[in-house]
């Protein structure tokens, strides 16, 4: 995937995704207009199909919700890479069909960056700079999951 890069820092909680009032609503498509309105108020109206959220460590702290990652997959989000994700969070989002790479490279790319991204190998490559970062790659069976949609999809294909 090629993407624009949307940049974060450390410890974005789930409320910084998407803010507790947007509860209750629950598919991704009335849930991707409020993603990250909060902190990036221009996020939901110039994220594009394919951008990437970088981050640093602990994405997704915070509650356990799964809404958070409904809302990225409602905003088209190629993946997100981070330092690390909170674990509750990074479940969810396997099992909601997100995309997502932990890099210890992450500071080394700037919000705008432009990114192809490998999900299988994970590789990294920036193309606005220049350079290359490894991350690690989804097992197999996980990235499964992920591309089939999610837990749900993944299920239905294994059975029929």
């Amino acid at each position: 995937m090629k993407g624009r890069v949307w940049k974060f820092g450390d410890d974005v909680d789930t409320d910084a995704v998407i803010p507790g009032r947007y509860l209750v609503m629950n598919t991704p498509e009335e849930l991707a207009p409020y993603t990250f309105i909060g902190v990036r108020p221009d996020f939901a109206g110039d994220v594009k199909e394919n951008d990437i959220v970088v981050a640093g460590n602990n994405f997704g702290c915070g509650s356990s919700r799964e809404h958070a990652p409904i809302a990225l997959k409602g905003s088209k989000v190629g993946c997100v890479i981070a330092k690390s994700f909170a674990r509750i969070f990074f479940r969810n989002a396997i099992n909601i069909g997100v995309a997502l790479l932990e890099c210890p490279d992450t500071d080394k790319i700037d919000d705008g960056d432009e990114l192809t991204v490998d999900i299988a190998s994970g590789i990294i490559e920036n193309l606005t700079k220049g350079e290359k970062y490894q991350a690690t790659p989804l097992p197999d069976f996980v990235r499964g999951i992920v591309d089939a949609g999610g837990l749900k999809e993944y299920t239905r294909k294994i059975i029929n």
